[in-house]
Order: C-alpha cells, then sequence, then structure tokens
C-alpha cells in the first residue's frame, strides 16, 4: 500500500501574493480558505471573472501600485501611500504627476541608470 502525498496548500495571503492581487479585495472563499498549487495553477491558466477584475480595475496591492506607478514601494512610504489603490486612482495620479511622483520617479530611474551601471562594469571585468 502506497501513501498518497498530501497536496501543498498556501495560504491565502501567500497565494494573494502570487497572483499579484489584494487579500481583503477577494471573495470570502478565498481568503477564508488554502489553495492547492493545482488550484493555484487552475487560477492562472482559466483566471475566474472575480480575478480578472481585481487584476484589472484593482484595488491593488502595493508592490503592484510601485510597478504601475514607476516608482519603489519605500518610494509610495515616503510619500504617505499605504493604502492599496484601484486603476483608476493611479490612472489619476499618473495624469495630474504631484510633486512626490515626480521626484519619487526620477529617484527610481537614478537607481535603475546605477544598476545598469553597475552590471556594465561587472560585465567588462
Amino acid at each position: 500500500m502506497t501513501a498518497r502525498k498530501k497536496p501543498q496548500m498556501l495560504k491565502p495571503s501567500t497565494a494573494a501574493k502570487k497572483l499579484g492581487i489584494h487579500l481583503p479585495a477577494t471573495p470570502d472563499e478565498f481568503r477564508d480558505g488554502t489553495v492547492s498549487r493545482e488550484e493555484m495553477a487552475a487560477l492562472l491558466q482559466d483566471p475566474p471573472q472575480w480575478l480578472t477584475d481585481l487584476r484589472a480595475q484593482g484595488p491593488h496591492p502595493r508592490p503592484v501600485v510601485a510597478e504601475k506607478l514607476g516608482v519603489s514601494i519605500a518610494g509610495l512610504a515616503r510619500a504617505g501611500v499605504d493604502e492599496a489603490l484601484t486603476t483608476a486612482q493611479i490612472d489619476a495620479l499618473l495624469a495630474d504627476r504631484p510633486e512626490w511622483l515626480r521626484r519619487e520617479r526620477d529617484v527610481q530611474a537614478g537607481v535603475r541608470a546605477e544598476n545598469r551601471r553597475i552590471s556594465r562594469r561587472r560585465g567588462a571585468e
């Protein structure tokens, strides 16, 4: 008699992070349960409507907000943006370009330029 392996389960917070979604915005059954690796693969392969809507409209978790705005998560914190934002809110910030966003995008551009310079230097050595 061979023992069957228990499926590997993910906590809802881990699954939400891997899916790039804001956990409090998910349906109750997602938040209150666990997600198997097979269920996770199915969510990625054929996302249900709630997942498609969350990815398109938000609210988005801070890493996604930072990426969409072109800043770092630390830059969001420096600006006092600590809540999840919807796509509409992100688009409004991009259209308005407040001073903090311009400053943080400049900082992020500098970091990227420095990382490229270091990579080229390491490649030349």
